[in-house]
């Protein structure tokens, strides 16, 4: 970050000015010239340039919303600032009510600046003057009488950028972890789970039931994401206690949604810690997007809390669920070990292999799919091993590992194939299933960011 002069504030005003003529000239229409008040001698830095960014995001997506279309855009990030300018086919009165309506209504709105400009070339005036940025009075008294010092204004924008961004984010983790547990569900064809084909090897559970199961958790992500935020510099054990509550409540929510049918209890554990990883991590000029940071703040979250409650388990010697069950027998600690050991099998497989699909041009779906086949083959879910006992569920993961290693893009009819037989012998690989989820979410949370 470096102080701008006024020279240069002065030759990038005359700048603006004489692209906004040109624009008129080319297109006749009115125009958006959407920048940020920043007081001071710096006018650029990351944390402006997130704000900036996100200003832009809500913009065209109200102007989206209006079908407003937007004409010859253009974005410039400087050492005076960051503006964006573009000609919109729509009634000048029109485009600054929207663009009023996020000045006034975004927690960030009082640091944007979007100004309209009809086609003769006048700026369409605001009803209302601003208020001030620190004490919040109407008018420009505070400004023209100099009330506040520029380190009061300074740490005021920071307050309102560092608020909105956190909100803004939240909100991001709460839509991409919802979307990602429908991408999950609709990805077809999935061996033994439910699909768009069929109800794999379940009969209690249908696409609907999880449907319904993805919108009751709606809120959960954002409340998982912001308690990690705000716990960020308590020890990480700490900071999993105030997410458990969390977790229980999400699971009566989905329990009550899906008349008592456990969808996605596995994804509530695993993505809820991601999420809290994800706000542990947040920070207002830059979010984390390196998986394995994130992966490594879920083991220190949960991995004390889950080695305790195995220890507890040990001692009391009666296990109460499958899964206790399970690991009393052979020592395999589910989808709860895969979050306290960092997610290897989202890092090492699941994510590479979607990653990687994608790159070559496969569908999402397809991309799913074959993920999901990867994680299969790695023989660690605790689900078939509950529903198809150990000698199944090994020579399962066995033969779908050696038909990879010869092809590692099968055919969607082979797939099928794998489909009927999963479900001829109840296999179910529900943990894959919660992993692949996790996948989607931090493969669309690292391409937001960037």
């Amino acid at each position: 970050m470096r102080e701008v002069t006024l020279p240069e504030m002065l030759e990038a005003r005359d700048r603006r000015a004489e692209a906004q003529r040109r624009l008129l000239a080319e297109r006749g229409l009115p125009l958006i010239s959407f920048t940020m008040n920043i007081p001071g001698p710096v006018k650029n830095s990351p944390l402006y340039r997130r704000g900036f960014d996100e200003g832009l995001r809500q913009l065209e997506r109200a102007l989206d919303a209006a079908g407003i279309a937007r004409l010859s855009p253009e974005t410039l990030h400087a050492v005076t600032g960051n503006e964006y300018l573009c000609a919109v086919d729509a009634p000048a009165e029109a485009v600054k009510a929207i663009c009023t309506r996020i000045e006034e209504e975004d927690p960030m709105g009082r640091l944007f600046d979007m100004d309209v400009i009809a086609p003769g070339g006048s700026k369409l005036a605001r009803k209302e003057e601003r208020r001030c940025l620190v004490c919040g009075a109407a008018g420009r008294g505070c400004a023209s009488r100099r009330l506040h010092s520029l380190e009061e204004l300074s740490a005021a924008v920071t307050r309102l950028l560092t608020e909105g961004l956190l909100a803004a984010d939240a909100a991001r983790v709460d839509s991409l972890a919802t979307a990602a547990l429908l991408d999950e569900v609709a990805t077809t064809p999935k061996p033994g789970l439910v699909d768009r084909d069929n109800n794999g090897a379940h009969r209690d559970m249908t696409r609907e039931t999880f449907e319904n199961s993805a919108a009751a958790l709606r809120g959960y992500w954002r409340s998982c994401f912001l308690t990690g935020a705000e716990t960020a510099e308590l020890p990480a054990a700490e900071a999993f206690v105030r997410l458990r509550p969390l977790g229980m409540e999400a699971e009566k929510k989905m329990l009550a949604a899906t008349g008592g049918v456990n969808t996605h209890k596995g994804a509530i554990f695993t993505l809820g810690t991601v999420c809290g990883a994800l706000g542990r991590l947040w920070r207002a000029d830059g979010p984390c997007t390196d998986p394995e940071r994130i992966a490594a703040a879920c083991a220190a979250l949960s991995g004390g809390a889950v080695a305790d409650d195995f220890a507890a388990l040990k001692r009391r010697g009666q296990a109460r669920t499958a899964g206790e069950k399970l690991y009393l027998s052979t020592g395999l600690r589910g989808i709860r070990g895969e979050v306290a050991a960092g997610l290897p099998a989202v890092l090492q497989t699941a994510l590479p292999v979607l990653e990687e699909c994608l790159f070559e041009g496969m569908s999402r779906n397809d991309a799913g799919v074959v993920a999901l086949l990867h994680l299969i083959a790695r023989g660690e879910d605790t689900n078939m091993i509950k529903r198809g006992g150990e000698a199944l569920a090994a020579d399962t993961a066995r033969t779908v590992r050696e038909a990879l290693c010869e092809n590692s893009r099968p055919s969607m009819e082979t797939v099928r194939a794998w489909d009927a037989y999963f479900i001829e012998n109840r296999l179910s690989p529900g943990g894959c299933a919660d992993l692949l989820a996790v996948s989607f979410f931090l493969h669309d949370w690292t391409r937001e960011q960037t």
